[in-house]
């Protein structure tokens, strides 16, 4: 119950326009079963007026209600073209404001649905965007991106369609229960004998169904994911002419997807000449019942009728209702798997009064710090240093060391296992992120590009800059040049991650908006590495114009990058085992220098290693 209670919520900002559509759905379903309840005045015309009414006191619900209602307009004794016609009359005049409920009750619960699909996937998003980077460590992307399009599709018709049409079904019963009852309680409870094994059908199926469903929404998860990745490593697979490998991978998902999918179609699909084959034998049985009834002269002939309109109506929200169980599961499913993502907590949040933090002023402090994931795996032991204002800090050592730990850990993308890292004194944790962050400017080697123009990617840190200071710093990145001959200039759409631009152009794009941005702080995460020479050289003219009167941790292995440091901090197996200059790490003849004479030999040998 509490997963329903959780599903109805989203509907509480939409409550106005789903009672309306709950109001008009009732009132449709009322004039629905009111055109049937006209059969019998039609059969009665048809068969009994001009003088051959019927005799005997008009006693039962139904007969007073069309004295009351439909035989005030309709005269059974006099002409029977007539009375036929005013029947007809009233029949059509039912369903053109029945249908105009209809088209009420269509348009504001698609109004209500679209209404939860944008409330959902903004509620989602924003969760998402807000988990810490941790999370997207563990999860892979196309289980993600299936949460926010598939299964949030799923969900959103869970709570609005099939609610929708729950309700219906549960107003056509009643309405056509009333009607039923109106005219004989003992036909009704013969019409009721094969209700409850219509009911039962769907019971052992459920639990099959929720179970397979759940195995089928994740693996469409798993053909998302894949896609993803075949898509974004597609140079490196064309390079390893791995196409006919990735297809069958792919082709392996799909038919284990369709395998799956087709195993809990079969089960659903078992269920509908089940009911259909009960609702069947519930017809045969009021056929016999009813005819015997009308022999007997205890319901009259139109009236048998007009009860056996309703009751075919009684039949299919029966089984609507029945079935809700199973058609239900794969939005049920969707919920539960879109409520894990929503459930995911954020580690990394302000603390209560977390303080508002201006400008870095002093130095930057790490004091014993360590880090470990959530795997158990330590990457930082114990490291403590000090950096003032204004230093170039290089991180050096081999992959793995921990460098690009230590910089996440600065910005506070994750936080310390042991140990503090403050600026001016404050501890990071006590500062506001988004006022700590603000001090932190990233280029890195894998540069990040939006499907925007040049203009909004330059200004995607300051979107308040106006177009004299975005040209400015693409000046100074040495990006103007290249900018301007694009054809539409800086209007121009870069593609999808960049793909319009040279490794190079994109980098100093990147150098552009740090430099817009202008943070105290800047870290350079092998930020050349990828780069051919030329592409190197004039990215490296706009590094040293970015590095002008800014506090800068540099991580490279290209040790030629980091020979003008101010200082140079070697790490191995997550601690600083060496500290100093260039020269003074070369003189102690440690592990920057084998390091160092490494690369060297690699030049020699014709690599850039």
């Amino acid at each position: 119950m509490a997963l329903y209670r959780r599903i109805l919520s989203f509907l509480k900002p939409h409550t106005g326009v789903f009672a309306a559509a709950v109001a008009t759905t009732f009132v449709f379903a009322v004039l629905d079963a009111a055109v049937y309840i006209l059969l019998i005045p039609f059969v009665e015309a048809l068969f009994v007026s001009g003088g051959g009414a019927p005799t005997g006191a008009r006693t039962t619900p139904m007969e007073r209600l069309l004295d009351a209602t439909v035989y005030r307009w309709v005269d059974l004794q006099g002409d029977p073209l007539d009375a036929i016609g005013r029947v007809i009359v009233l029949i059509l005049l039912l369903f053109c404001v029945k249908n105009v409920f209809h088209f009420a009750r269509t348009y504001l619960v698609a109004r209500a649905e679209q209404g939860v699909n944008r409330d959902l996937r903004d509620r989602v998003y924003d969760h998402l965007v807000g988990l810490d980077l941790s999370f997207f460590g563990r999860v892979r992307m196309g289980q993600i991106v299936s949460r926010l399009t598939t299964e949030v599709e799923q969900l959103r018709t869970l709570v609005t369609a099939e609610m929708s049409r729950l309700l219906t079904s549960v107003f056509e019963f009643v309405t056509a229960l009333a009607g039923m009852l109106l005219i004989s309680w003992r036909l009704t409870l013969a019409a009721f004998v094969v209700i409850p094994g219509a009911m039962l059908v769907w019971g052992p199926l459920v639990k099959v169904l929720r179970r397979r469903d759940r195995r089928v929404l994740h693996l469409g998860g798993e053909i998302n994911a894949h896609i993803q990745e075949t898509l974004a490593g597609i140079r490196l697979v064309k390079a390893s002419s791995a196409e006919e490998r990735e297809r069958e991978r792919f082709h392996g998902l799909t038919n284990q997807h369709f395998r799956l999918f087709l195993r809990a179609e079969r089960v659903r699909a078992l269920a509908m000449p089940m009911t259909e084959m009960l609702a069947a034998a519930g017809t045969v049985v009021l056929l016999w019942y009813g005819a015997g009834l009308v022999v007997q002269g205890d319901v009259s002939g139109a009236q048998f009728v007009g009860f056996l309109g309703l009751s075919l109506k009684l039949y299919a929200p029966v089984k609507n209702v029945a079935k809700f169980p199973a058609t239900a599961q794969p939005g049920l499913v969707a919920a539960e798997r879109v409520f894990e993502f929503l459930d995911a907590p954020v580690e990394i949040r302000d603390r209560p009064g977390a303080r508002s933090f201006r400008r870095f002023e002093r130095e930057i402090t790490f004091e014993d710090v360590s880090f470990a994931y959530r795997n158990g795996e330590t990457v930082l032991r114990d490291v403590s240093f000090t950096v003032p204002k204004g230093t170039v800090v290089a991180l050096v050592g081999r992959s793995g060391a921990g460098k690009t730990t230590l910089v996440d850990l600065l910005g506070r993308f994750f936080d310390v296992s042991d140990g503090r890292i403050a600026i001016d004194g404050v501890d990071i944790r006590d500062v506001r992120i988004r006022d700590l962050r603000a001090q932190l400017g990233i280029v890195s080697q894998e540069t990040v590009l939006f499907h925007d123009t040049v203009r909004a990617n330059i200004a995607y840190g300051a979107p308040e800059a106006s177009d004299e200071e975005i040209e400015r710093a693409a000046r100074a990145a040495h990006a103007h040049e290249f900018v301007a001959q694009l054809p539409s200039g800086y209007d121009t759409m870069v593609g999808e991650r960049g793909t319009e631009l040279s490794g190079g152009q994109r980098q100093r794009i990147a150098i552009a908006r740090a430099i817009l941005r202008d943070p105290p702080i800047l870290v350079l995460d092998e930020a050349t590495s990828a780069l051919d020479t030329e592409s190197e050289r004039l990215v490296q003219h706009a590094v040293e114009r970015l590095l002008e009167g800014r506090t800068v941790f540099v991580i490279a292995h290209r040790l030629s990058t980091v020979q003008r440091a101010d200082r140079i901090l070697v790490l191995e197996g997550g601690r600083i085992v060496e500290r100093g200059t260039h020269a003074e790490l070369l003189a102690s003849e440690g592990l920057y220098r084998r390091l160092h004479e490494l690369q060297l030999q690699g030049v020699d040998g014709g690599s850039a290693s």
